[in-house]
Parts: C-alpha cells; sequence; structure tokens
C-alpha cells in the first residue's frame, strides 16, 4: 500500500524488507526508485517531478497497492527478461486479466512482437498478441493473485517497459547507429 507525501512516496512494506536498505535501488510498480528512509514495515523513496509525469506513479492515492521488485543479483536465477524499471510509456488497460489486453502509443509498439517479452507495472510477461493500438499478454492465476495485475480494470494505466534488446538493436542497425 502506497501514500504520497509531496515528492516523497511511502509504500507498506513485509517481504521486501528483510535485507533492504537505504541506498538500494527497487522497483514501485515498474519505475526504479532509491530507497531514502526505512521505518518498522515501510519504505519511503523520493520521487521528482520527471518520473511523476511519465508514469502511474503520480496517480497513485493514499492506500493504493503496488507491485514491489528488488533488483536481480547477478548470482541470482533470471525468472524473466532483464527489466531495468526505466518506463518507456504508460498504458491503458482495455481487457483484465486473464487475457489483458494493453492499449498504448503506436510508436513503442515497434518494440512489441508476439512472443516477445514487455514488463506491465514491472512484471515479466509475455506478449501473446501485437496488435496495431496494444498488446495482449496472457496473466496466470498466480500472478494475478500475487500482482496488482488481477485487480486492474478497463481504463486503468499501467507502466509499460518494453525489451532492452530491441531498442539496442534499433539503435545499432538505424543509419549511423553502428561503431
Amino acid at each position: 500500500m502506497a501514500g504520497r507525501h509531496g515528492h516523497r512516496l511511502r509504500v507498506r512494506a513485509e517481504l521486501v524488507l528483510e535485507d533492504a536498505k537505504v541506498g538500494d535501488s527497487m522497483a514501485v510498480n515498474g519505475c526504479c526508485l532509491t530507497v531514502v528512509d526505512l521505518g518498522p514495515g515501510e519504505l519511503a523513496f523520493d520521487v521528482v517531478d520527471e518520473t511523476f509525469a511519465r508514469t502511474t506513479l503520480g496517480e497513485l492515492a493514499e492506500g493504493d497497492p503496488v507491485n514491489l521488485e528488488r533488483p536481480v543479483r547477478p548470482t541470482d536465477r533470471l525468472g524473466g527478461h532483464l527489466v531495468q524499471g526505466h518506463v518507456d510509456a504508460v498504458g491503458e488497460v482495455v481487457t483484465p486479466a486473464p487475457e489483458l489486453l494493453v492499449r498504448t502509443d503506436p510508436a513503442l509498439l515497434r518494440y512489441v512482437v508476439e512472443k516477445g517479452s514487455i514488463a506491465v507495472d514491472g512484471i515479466s510477461l509475455t506478449v501473446v498478441e501485437a496488435r496495431a493500438d496494444g498488446f495482449t499478454v496472457a496473466v496466470i492465476p498466480h500472478t494475478a493473485e500475487v500482482t496488482t495485475l488481477g485487480a486492474r480494470r478497463p481504463g486503468d494505466r499501467v507502466n509499460l517497459e518494453v525489451d532492452l534488446m530491441a531498442k539496442y538493436a534499433e539503435k545499432l542497425f538505424a543509419p549511423g547507429g553502428g561503431p
């Protein structure tokens, strides 16, 4: 559960507090933030105007549930694709889980391919279908239960991060993008 107090975002949490410390990076609804304060059952982050403007974090109300994700360590197994917490765009839920349909800016969709990866609110998912104005992903019951995706309804806005490798490939193969 989150609450915004000016530029300070406070999040009640349990599991992620076990080894958290000030200065750690943590993703909140897919947005990479830095822990600036720890209290009993709570984390705090300072959020800049740019992040509020380009993500859904500015829309959070007191008590809203959020997805929290600790960063992967080099020794950990990678159970999805590489997600940085650098939000590329905000999308809108058209159809809720389990067959989640998200509409987004068509300019972003050049990075979205069938069976490719996309992060929705920081959750690594596989694209089922790439469409002209969005994409679909299948949300399994476990993911719907332990994340906010199971509660998302039509009209809800979600943070999107496309596959980093697709962006690098585009730059590398663009005129003047190589070495």
